[in-house]
């Protein structure tokens, strides 16, 4: 098997350093010259112009951002041929599947979305989403997901509409909560004492908003314009925090216990299992402290 990755960021790196691992002929592709002549000695890897690793390729794997990807895929297209696999990384599924299959017309495509970044040491007990679309697609990511699966990889099927639906939740809303933490926290003139003095719930809060801040902007940009549930639900979350400011404004320490029961009530009802996997997280992060 021999695979091109296009593109050659921190996750085309990654797969490409993966591929070879796992016994393919890796051809790496990208459109800086001077840094994939540096990276084919670094990785001992093949590399070649996008056109050139497309042609000598069985399975490509399009690993630019989301900005670039529909100028990459239509740059590509003439030279993909039946028998060829091609597959993207990106975040969001519908656009780049729907850029992939009108501007492919040869070959198999899969949309997938590996759920974990470039610092990964392999997929195992990592989240890996294939979204095909069709029966031959289907058929490629059920034996795409079994590869994986060996590999002790947590492997989903399913449409790239319930993906894109999904990752509103999963990683479009805790963008949005890091971001608006990160300016809020960076705005308290004690901040850096803060971090000092810090228990785990805290630490947890500054974790994800230092994370999230240090995203690719691109990409973050991206996902909020493109997941489709992103305005209905950061609606939501801000109506909702209005909710418990009034609370908190009216001084009343009941209704806010009350509302902290229901919300307990209800979160046990849909996960009966939260309170001893929350126990577990929280020791773990305790122990991090000492």
């Amino acid at each position: 098997m021999k695979t091109a990755i296009l593109g050659a960021g921190k996750m085309g790196i990654w797969f490409a350093k993966f591929c070879k691992e796992n016994g393919d002929k890796v051809i790496l592709a990208d459109r800086k010259q001077e840094k994939l002549i540096k990276l084919g000695s670094e990785l001992a890897v093949e590399t070649a112009g996008l056109i050139e690793a497309v042609k000598e390729a069985d399975r490509i794997m399009i690993c630019v951002s989301i900005s670039s990807f529909e100028e990459v895929v239509k740059k590509i297209a003439p030279a993909i041929k039946d028998g060829q696999v091609v597959m993207d990384i990106c975040s969001i599924k519908e656009f780049p599947v729907k850029v992939m299959h009108e501007n492919i017309k040869h070959g198999l495509i899969l949309g997938t979305h590996p759920l974990f970044g470039p610092g990964s040491k392999d997929v195992k007990h990592k989240t890996y989403i294939l979204t095909p679309t069709n029966e031959a697609e289907a058929k490629y990511a059920d034996s795409f997901k079994r590869w994986l699966d060996k590999m002790d990889a947590h492997v989903f099927i399913m449409a790239p509409k319930k993906h894109d639906e999904l990752m509103s939740v999963v990683l479009g809303m805790p963008h949005f909560l890091g971001l608006v933490a990160c300016e809020t926290l960076l705005e308290q003139k004690n901040f850096p004492e803060t971090k000092e003095v810090a228990g785990t719930t805290y630490r947890m809060l500054f974790t994800l908003a230092e994370a999230t801040a240090l995203e690719t902007p691109d990409l973050f940009a991206n996902l909020q314009m493109n997941l489709p549930e992103m305005g209905k639900i950061e609606d939501q979350f801000i109506r909702k925090a209005e909710e418990w400011l009034n609370l908190i404004k009216n001084k009343n320490p009941q209704a806010i216990m009350d509302k902290m029961e229901q919300l307990k009530a209800k979160l046990l009802k849909i996960d009966p299992d939260f309170a001893k996997s929350y126990e577990v997280m929280y020791k773990m992060l305790e122990s991090t402290e000492k």
